[in-house]
């Protein structure tokens, strides 16, 4: 097999903390399967710095809100890139319009691989069909699948993220001096989502973090970015009694401190989403509450005791299909006791 022939690699992955998180894994298969070649992951400037470190990324080539918004700022960009480097790969995993302008400014690399869909006809050479029965994983790891005719391809369906001991040492710290006791169990508790309706029912989230303390002496801390959830995370800790267990004041103020502090907890425990592929990607035990909307086949890979959480379909396969229920009537099926009933038997194992 000639592996030889591919020396330079581009992936390209817009969008959120959580979609980032799991196409790591592509990375992590090319840099298996061809260990020589050069890796760029290309991100959203916020997000970028959750990958620094990433032994599977050589270089990661950023995009800031405002590159992002101009077309004229965009484009010069990405031909630049393009330009500046002679890639034998692109992995688009998003195939969007803005997308296809980095394979029509490298329309000679020889493999330019996207989704298969009615306009990308001709700049991507090969193109997959996206498959809505497998997990988020799976999923990303079959656009690598062209690769197989030519190259021995090996996957790794792990996504992994780094902190180095300097840092970890640092949050510790600061942990610490936030009322943290690390003879204690720690949680990392989503109790805010970015998606306000996307939040469960806070009622009910403050009597399973209740029964948490209660049962297993833990602390909890609330992880949560921007204004609204911190409002959502305060009217909690206020309805907890302002309980010395639950803290608020432990705040990771970038992604490079978010990654350290849950790499430094026991377990993670909240509503789905991107800290929650951060926890999975540091090997912590997780237990997500996941709405209607949001499949847990396809965005809880690598299901198994440590990773774990619950959906309405868990309950009732019937009343996630039912014409007559909103998102929010779905939502409200999800109890106490569903949860307390999946998450209880976790906690129990690893705290």
């Amino acid at each position: 097999m000639k592996k030889k022939l591919v020396h330079r690699i581009i992936v390209l992955r817009f969008r959120r903390v959580g979609d980032a998180v799991l196409s790591g894994v592509i990375c992590t298969s090319l840099r298996r399967s061809f260990p020589t070649a050069t890796i760029d992951y290309v991100l959203n400037a916020e997000i970028a710095p959750l990958f620094e470190n990433h032994p599977d990324v050589d270089r990661i080539i950023s995009f800031t809100k405002d590159e992002m918004g101009h077309w004229s700022i965009y484009l010069k960009k990405v031909w630049h890139i393009m330009c500046s480097a002679r890639y034998d790969l692109i992995v688009d995993t998003r195939a969007t319009v803005k997308t296809l302008w980095f394979s029509l400014f490298s329309i000679r690399t020889p493999y330019r691989i996207g989704w298969k869909k009615s306009y990308n006809l001709f700049l991507h050479n090969y193109r997959v069909m996206l498959s809505v029965d497998s997990d988020q994983v799976s999923c990303l790891l079959s656009l690598l699948r062209p690769l197989e005719k030519r190259f021995q391809m090996t996957y790794e369906p792990n996504f992994t993220l780094f902190v180095t001991p300097e840092e970890r040492a640092a949050f510790r710290v600061k942990m610490e001096n936030a009322g943290i006791n690390f003879s204690k169990p720690v949680i990392v508790c989503a109790v805010a989502t970015r998606i306000p309706h996307k939040n469960w029912n806070v009622e009910k989230m403050r009597q399973v973090l209740e029964r948490i303390i209660e049962h297993y002496d833990a602390q909890l801390i609330f992880n949560f970015a921007g204004v609204t959830e911190e409002e959502l995370a305060v009217q909690l800790y206020c309805c907890m009694n302002h309980h010395p267990q639950v803290h608020t004041n432990v705040r990771a103020d970038n992604l490079r401190e978010l990654a350290a502090l849950i790499s430094l907890s026991d377990f993670f425990f909240g509503n789905e989403g991107g800290p929650r592929h951060i926890s999975q990607a540091f090997r912590i035990p997780s237990f997500a509450i996941y709405p209607p909307s949001v499949s847990k086949r396809r965005w809880l890979p690598g299901m198994c005791e440590r990773y774990r959480g619950i959906e309405l379909a868990d309950i009732s396969g019937e009343k996630v299909n039912n014409p007559n229920l909103n998102f929010a009537s779905k939502f409200d099926l999800l109890t106490v006791d569903h949860v307390w009933e999946e998450l209880n038997p976790m906690l129990a194992q690893y705290l």
